[in-house]
């Protein structure tokens, strides 16, 4: 637990030091919020079925958030870890492997969190968002989607040969998906025909989960969501162990 303890610490201290991390985990969302709160407001309209848009934008940046951790932080700093002989090093010392993947995990978890910690907090004192759902099905919605998007993370991470590589790969996988998932518009306002494309990416169903959560809808309701991203958890996890390279 100690060992755990100190390689967690240092970990967040090397994410804090990262502009880039923090940035889009951080601030990004918030700029966006604030930029279309003060375009659209909070006012309740039929498109999102009586929720204003700042209502149905909380958790669909927080499904951007999660996207960003897993398919950037991890996969970027895993393969710049391995690139640069880090975790080599760390394998000759008494530190389990578990604790290094698992310190990392709690760092970007944590981010992950108050990234939608702060959202929350912001649309309540601005924009008095209304949140109709249980906070504890939501949580549980968040924390499989996050750990959906962090096992895909280990898997590019374990296929990109440096950390050059897996930023742009993480960036073109990510970027389509912001614009077409509904993570950064409300699908509401995309045309038919990306909706059609919407239906084959990992982040809508991140978006589906954690809006229907949000406004109160049941578990029973989103199996499909809930499937889909089960589904990518445990494939993920699978594909990493085999694919995860220390050198």
């Amino acid at each position: 637990m100690k060992s755990l303890l100190k390689m967690t610490w240092m970990e967040a201290k090397l994410f804090l030091r990262e502009p880039m991390g923090a940035f889009f985990t951080l601030a990004f969302p918030l700029m966006m919020l604030f930029l279309f709160g003060s375009i659209y407001g909070n006012e309740p309209t039929a498109m999102f079925g009586g929720h204003g848009t700042i209502d149905v934008s909380i958790p669909a940046y927080t499904a951007m958030i999660i996207a960003t951790s897993g398919l950037m932080s991890i996969t970027i700093t895993m393969a710049a870890y391995r690139e640069n002989g880090v975790l080599r090093r760390l394998r000759t010392t008494p530190i389990s492997p578990f604790i290094i993947l698992t310190a990392q995990v709690i760092v970007i978890f944590t981010m992950t969190c108050l990234g939608m910690l702060l959202l929350i907090v912001a649309g309540m004192l601005v924009y008095h968002i209304r949140f109709e759902g249980n906070a504890l099905s939501v949580l549980g919605g968040f924390v499989l989607s996050s750990l959906s998007f962090f096992a895909l993370g280990f898997v590019l991470a374990g296929l990109m040969p440096t950390a050059r590589t897996a930023q742009v790969v993480g960036m073109v996988i990510l970027y389509p998906m912001l614009f077409l998932s509904g993570a950064g518009f409300p699908r509401e306002l995309l045309p038919e025909a990306i909706k059609k494309v919407s239906a084959f990416l990992p982040l809508t169903y991140v978006v589906n989960l954690l809006r229907g959560l949000w406004i109160g809808d049941p578990w029973s309701m989103h199996w499909l969501n809930v499937g889909v991203l089960a589904g990518m958890l445990l494939l993920g996890a699978i594909v990493s162990s085999k694919t995860f390279r220390w050198e």
